[in-house]
């Protein structure tokens, strides 16, 4: 018997308390019993309960009274309120309190059930919430790169490499398809260096109009065009002393690419309008995900200025080649998921992380944190199921052998014979014991018995 399934009842009434001992035990809970709140706190206090029924109107101390007298010191028990007498405004103050839900007198034994199985479910979110939040710190730590997921030897190589070119000044060419993490590797190189308390401006070359992108780089004095009522300071100013990331190095301009290679070799520029050039001290790291050797060949860059900008290139392998991170990788944007739009989530189910680890990723880490993302809005459970993964999102090398095994493009049918097979294989697990496998499939026991009916009857 596990710490997780130990549980408290407080009630004045021995009858209940026995009838409540009687249906809980029976479904796999180690049972302890009080008579009002004030004999209730003091066991709670000795040896904490993960789980409390509590009458609400009891002698010498009463629920709520329990409730306010249990404090906020150490884990919180999931408590679950009864009464005869509720109301609203009953209800409202318990919960208030820091009671986990509320059932009225009478009611019947498959409810007290439901209920604890729900906070049970509960419990194991937050417990696994704690433990993805644990992992997913530990995986940041990994070379001190806290926004990249490298769990691959290639990843983990490339990462120890850019810590030490962090330390230096000279100019980077960060390469790999798109969506692979080239602004992460950037803004890595940046926090690593000496420059790491000073401004990180990114900038894609490609989304800057041809006409503005002079100015946009360099600046301009009041008066150097018509519109230009004030003196503005240009990105390489903006990151003096700090970085200037450009992104898509490869869309810049010809006409821009001869005036980027001039800073790049005197340290200075000119805005427009001006007669005077000025000192600046940024460092510079671009980024790509053309064949720059094509480019220059095909006379689309300059062969001078891609040796001045690739006196080191660092290259990111796409997610196709390091697939040993994609569940890591999924552990940490669940966690941001959860954050970002109130979900508990905990996992990406056995199945589907064989259908992740399927597809050929042409988006790259993007691709997947966006397919988890709809996943995460359209599923019904707390787990990431096959049925949840659009087959928008990526074909998956294994796609003939699934649907051999379900025999159906329908995901409404699809779902149906997952789910059969897992109920199956968590009865045999646990041997026919149906509050257990309830508790492996991460469902209530009222539901298993509702699907038992639905597939195997």
């Amino acid at each position: 018997m596990t710490d997780k399934r130990r549980l408290l009842i407080i009630d004045d009434e021995e009858n209940m308390r026995h009838m409540l001992s009687v249906v809980t035990s029976k479904a796999g809970y180690q049972v302890t019993m009080a008579e009002n709140g004030e004999q209730a706190l003091a066991i709670q206090k000795k040896a904490p309960f993960p789980f409390i029924l509590c009458d609400l109107k009891m002698p010498k101390m009463d629920g709520l009274q329990f409730l306010n007298a249990l404090g906020d010191d150490g884990p919180q028990p999931h408590i679950i309120m009864m009464s005869a007498y509720a109301t609203i405004d009953n209800a409202v103050e318990a919960m208030k309190s820091g009671a986990y839900d509320f059932i009225t007198k009478p009611f019947k034994t498959e409810e007290v059930l439901l209920v604890l199985e729900k906070a049970a479910s509960h419990l194991d979110l937050q417990e696994e919430n704690i433990r993805l939040k644990a992992k997913v710190k530990k995986l940041q730590r990994a070379d001190d790169f806290e926004e990249i997921i490298a769990h691959s030897e290639s990843m983990r190589s490339l990462l120890k490499l850019t810590k030490k070119v962090a330390q230096y000044d000279t100019t980077v060419l960060v390469t790999g398809e798109s969506g692979t993490g080239k602004e992460l590797i950037a803004k890595g190189i940046h926090q690593h260096s000496a420059r790491k308390n000073k401004p990180f401006i990114a900038v894609n070359c490609g989304s800057i109009p041809e006409n503005l992108l002079e100015s946009e780089f360099f600046g301009y004095v009041k008066g150097a065009f018509t519109g230009a009522d004030h003196d503005r300071k240009g990105l390489f100013e903006e990151a003096d002393s700090g970085t200037l990331f450009l992104d898509e190095i490869g869309e810049l301009p010809l006409g821009l690419q001869v005036k980027l290679l001039r800073v790049l070799q005197e340290k200075e520029i000119r805005p427009v309008g001006s007669v005077k050039s000025r000192k600046i001290n940024a460092r510079v790291i671009t980024a790509t995900a053309r064949d720059m050797e094509k480019e220059v060949a095909e006379g689309r860059f300059r062969e001078d200025l891609l040796y001045r900008l690739n006196v080191l290139t660092l290259h990111l392998p796409p997610l196709r080649e390091r697939k040993e991170d994609i569940p890591h990788l999924c552990t940490h944007f669940l966690t941001m998921l959860n954050k970002k739009m109130d979900l508990n989530i905990s996992k990406v189910s056995s199945e589907s992380m064989g259908i992740l680890l399927g597809r050929d990723w042409k988006g790259n880490i993007r691709e997947l944190k966006n397919c988890l993302e709809g996943a995460a809005i359209v599923t019904e459970s707390n787990q990431i199921s096959p049925c949840d993964l659009s087959t928008s999102h990526g074909k998956s090398n294994s796609g003939s052998q699934i649907n051999e095994i379900l025999g159906t493009f329908s995901l409404k049918q699809a779902k149906k014979i997952i789910e059969k097979k897992l109920i199956v294989r968590a009865l045999e697990t646990s041997n026919g014991n149906k509050s257990k496998a309830a508790r492996m499939l991460e469902i209530s026991y009222p539901s298993l018995l509702s699907k038992i009916k639905e597939y195997l009857d």
